[in-house]
């Protein structure tokens, strides 16, 4: 009885009995052949005008068709057709590397299959399924162009770039670029009189020619911060004052009276019980 062919790759299928001697020969060839269908690379051209390109599956031997991956090569001068045998069933990467702003569809001889478009020069990831040829879709980014891309239930959903110097924030529902938050006290001058101090402000108070006092906002809200420093380490002869403008600190409703030389602390709002309270001291 005489060899047959697989239906796919055409390796060469000996029954007992069969091609005396030349067992050795036709295996090795066939694993040469699942080599090709594994790991092959090859270039066709497909160069010139309107045409249609067969890739083969001979029977027995290695062919172009059989390759794992296929870049397609030359000036196209019209649009391509690149046509795979009907009943193959296969797994491919194509590569358009042509050249000329013309389509190159890849399909099966009597079906259908993808189309590069005129512009697309890239991959795609094929498999033939007897029938026709299946574009295997990897994901291509949605959106516009800088946009942060993430899954949105399946899909691809995008966040525009924000502005120099801005982060990207949550609030556990939605994500967007925001501003970023002060990353501490915005610290002032050197203060020598009594003033008026402001929430997110760091002051270096002078006390060495008579007591200050500094007074605290009159509506202050939760997280409200400001912080002090005793400059010329003279708290403890001419006492520094923080009054405390209606509101508690520690929860007294007393003004703050340091008297520690060389003191740096920062108040914190917490709410109108507690009122102001000592972060570090």
């Amino acid at each position: 009885m005489a060899s047959s062919y697989s239906s796919d790759l055409k390796l060469e299928l000996m029954v007992t009995g069969e091609k005396s001697n030349l067992w050795g020969d036709i295996t090795n060839t066939n694993l040469v052949i699942l080599q090709q269908a594994i790991a092959g690379y090859e270039e066709i051209s497909i160069a010139g005008g309107a045409q249609t390109t067969a890739l083969t599956f001979s029977n027995g031997i290695t062919s172009n068709g059989k390759n794992a991956v296929i870049k397609l090569t030359g000036t196209i001068t019209g649009n391509q057709i690149v046509t795979i045998p009907d009943s193959i069933e296969k797994v491919y990467v194509i590569e358009n590397g042509t050249t000329g702003a013309f389509t190159v569809q890849i399909k099966t001889v009597s079906g259908t299959g993808p189309t590069f478009t005129t512009v697309n020069k890239g991959q795609k990831f094929l498999y033939a399924n007897g029938t026709d040829v299946v574009d295997i879709e990897l994901g291509v980014p949605g959106g516009t162009d800088k946009q942060i891309q993430f899954n949105d239930n399946g899909a691809f959903g995008g966040i525009t770039m924000g502005t120099a110097g801005q982060i990207l924030s949550t609030d556990g529902t939605t994500a967007s670029f925001t501003d970023a938050a002060a990353g501490g006290a915005d610290w002032q001058a050197v203060k020598t009189t009594i003033f008026n101090a402001l929430v997110g402000e760091g002051y270096f108070v002078d006390t060495s020619a008579g007591v200050i006092t500094a007074t605290l906002p009159a509506s202050p809200s939760l997280g409200d911060f400001i912080a002090f420093v005793d400059y010329a380490k003279t708290f403890d002869t001419n006492n520094f004052t923080v009054g405390r403008n209606g509101k508690p600190i520690q929860g007294i409703a007393e003004d703050l009276i340091v008297d520690q030389e060389g003191a740096g602390f920062t108040l914190v709002f917490i709410d109108d019980t507690q009122g102001w309270t000592l972060q570090n001291n």
